[in-house]
């Protein structure tokens, strides 16, 4: 039996939570979600609610932050970054079931 806090993808945290433990203003975490840079889940009554994975994600945005660059370039990096884990999965999976010769 699995629970929902052995998910990585399991909306837990709010908003509020997420602000404590990565110490970053509320209106960062909203800035981030009208950006589309980390859009967590909402919860039924349409609370913010933020996964393992999101909270991750929103440390990684933040370094970028610091670094300088923009919520436009850190969500084209972001973009990018899930191209290419795609990309070698598909590599893998290529690697693992090469075509038959005929």
């Amino acid at each position: 039996m699995t629970l929902p806090f052995d998910d990585d993808h399991a909306p837990l945290y709010s908003l509020g939570q997420v602000a404590d433990m990565l110490r970053v203003q509320h209106a960062f975490l909203r800035r981030l979600d009208q950006h589309n840079v980390v859009s967590p889940s909402r919860s039924p009554g349409g609370q913010r609610r933020y996964s393992r994975r999101d909270i991750m994600t929103v440390q990684h945005v933040t370094r970028m932050t610091d670094e300088g660059m923009t919520l436009i370039a850190i969500r084209r990096i972001l973009e990018l970054e899930q191209e290419v884990r795609q990309l070698r999965h598909e590599l893998e999976r290529a690697r693992a079931h090469p075509p038959q010769p005929q």
